[in-house]
């Protein structure tokens, strides 16, 4: 066989394991929130996506690998979604409040069944010590970060009261969602996503009666 044959069949290798690889992220995270990451297995990935587990195996190589590889490929979805669309704001205020309804929206309209990636995953690792909670530890930290700097940013710019610190604030705003996106789930009620909403509104002296 020619080097040029050759070169190209290794370059089709890559090709299909780079599909076969997207193909199980881009549905790895959804099943996880139902599942739990330490509940979806190398086979049950394999027998939703029709695949090998040999196939699985070789693609993520341990369990431990294709976690981490989910949690990635969650933060590129909540990125995407949530993050990147709310920073296009210009105004701190606007740019603070579209996080927390792109949040809001991201849950409700049952992007993963599981409803928030991050809320299901934080709870099931907090108490579980490697590499899968320190990455969680870390993007959550990030998010947090985020939320705080945008607090800060509508306070110095006079857009929101200076009244409670930004930590105290970004506390708060952070327990709403995460109230919300468990009773939405615990009830499968949607109301509880615009009782957040309403609440996050007032939080942020926003008139609660001018729509979203």
């Amino acid at each position: 066989m020619s080097v040029e044959a050759t070169g190209t069949r290794a370059r089709r290798t890559r090709s299909n394991g780079e599909r076969s690889r997207h193909a199980v992220l881009s549905a790895a995270p959804a099943e996880a929130t139902v599942h739990g990451l330490q509940g979806l297995t190398i086979g049950m990935l394999a027998d939703k996506l029709g695949m090998s587990k040999s196939s699985l195996h070789a693609l993520f190589g341990s369990k431990e690998e294709l976690e981490l590889a989910i949690i990635e490929q969650a933060r590129l979805v909540y990125d995407e979604q949530i993050v990147q669309p709310a920073l296009q704001e210009s105004d701190p205020l606007k740019k603070l409040l579209a996080l927390c309804e792109n949040w809001l929206s991201f849950v409700e309209r049952d992007i993963f069944p599981g409803g928030c990636f991050f809320a299901a995953a934080n709870s099931e690792y907090d108490t579980r010590p490697g590499a899968v909670r320190d990455q969680l530890v870390l993007l959550y930290s990030r998010w947090t970060e985020l939320v705080n700097a945008v607090v800060v940013e509508s306070q110095e710019a006079g857009r929101l009261s200076g009244e409670q610190s930004p930590q105290d604030l970004t506390f708060q705003v952070l327990a709403i969602l995460r109230q919300a996106n468990d009773m939405y789930l615990l009830y499968q009620d949607a109301s509880h996503i615009e009782t957040g909403r309403t609440i996050v509104r007032r939080l942020l002296g926003i008139d609660v009666h001018a729509g979203r």
